[in-house]
């Protein structure tokens, strides 16, 4: 496969999971019914988020490729550790675009059903999947595809944590208004 279809692959996989990231650190936040916007501003912002996390593996990539002796055959080395770990994490994404075409298609207790089947537990095994993907790349493209994957994985995987961390920390209540009670 072509290394920079690879590189592609991965970049937007890893900006769509940050979306995704933005969103599950709002969800479950705010109780107001109608939230679009909410939604988006939050999917927006682990985009971001997401967008600028994701420099840390490039520039990884891009320090082993000018530390080696034959940056050609690192090159190689590289992108044969990227199929490594784009194999499982391509098998999580589908698993997880299943669960939400069930939870769009299907009558609402089965995709409530699916939901909680399928999104719960796939947001759990998340880090399994990219610990699964390190070693994808390290078995197809030793240690320097290990640390570009390991630096790649430790960013999207903090997507979530510091989006809520920074924007949704406390609960949010559709009455903002202080309260009479002290």
């Amino acid at each position: 496969m072509n290394p920079v279809l690879l590189a592609l692959a991965l970049g937007l996989l890893g900006l769509v999971d940050a979306a995704f990231s933005g969103f599950r650190a709002y969800a479950g936040r705010d109780a107001r019914i109608r939230k679009h916007r909410a939604v988006a501003r939050a999917s927006a912002r682990g985009l971001a988020v997401g967008a600028v996390l994701l420099l840390a593996p490039a520039l990884t990539a891009a320090g082993v490729l000018l530390a080696a002796a034959d940056p050609a055959r690192t090159y190689a080395v590289l992108a044969d550790g990227a199929i490594g770990y784009l194999a499982p994490l391509a098998l999580y994404a589908a698993a997880v675009l299943l669960s939400l075409a069930a939870y769009f298609v299907l009558p609402f207790r089965a995709s409530t059903l699916a939901m909680v089947v399928g999104l719960g537990p796939l947001t759990l095994l998340r880090p399994v999947a990219v610990g699964i993907a390190c070693v994808g790349a390290f078995v197809c493209g030793g240690a320097g595809s290990l640390l570009v994957g390991a630096v790649a994985g430790a960013a999207v995987l903090s997507v979530e944590p510091f989006v809520h961390r920074r924007w949704y920390a406390e609960a949010l209540m559709a009455d903002r208004r202080p309260s009479a009670r002290p």
